[in-house]
């Protein structure tokens, strides 16, 4: 059984890319354009692990992840952070969410899915 993994931005090229970088990496992707179809999504999908952008257009990631982490059936799933602020302040207050980690902007696609893989639990 393939590893579900949600996917979550609103720019619709990072969001091919690291849906197609996943797929060949054998995972089995979903994807969301905003905070409000993902919180949905994960609830019907049951993902093992959530990809998330920072800057989305409804509310911010580390928003969606603080709802995410206040309900017992997501609290547990990992989360990964893609972003381009590299502001050590910013990387900071997202690690501080328990289950979570940072990858910035642009992605290696040679690595993209190895970090991804080791996030999951």
């Amino acid at each position: 059984m393939k590893t579900k993994i949600v996917v979550v931005d609103d720019n619709a090229n990072n969001l091919l890319l690291e849906e197609d970088l996943l797929i060949v990496a054998g995972f089995e992707v979903f994807t969301a354009i905003n905070a409000n179809d993902a919180l949905q999504l994960i609830k019907d999908v049951k993902p093992q692990i959530i990809v998330l952008d920072v800057q989305l257009p409804d509310m911010s990631g580390s928003e969606l992840a603080q709802i995410l982490r206040s309900n017992k059936e997501t609290m547990a799933i990992p989360i990964v952070f893609v972003t381009a602020s590299v502001l050590q302040s910013d990387i900071e207050h997202l690690l501080c969410i328990p289950d979570s980690a940072y990858i910035s902007k642009p992605i290696n696609t040679r690595t993209f899915s190895k970090e991804i893989n080791q996030c999951i639990k």
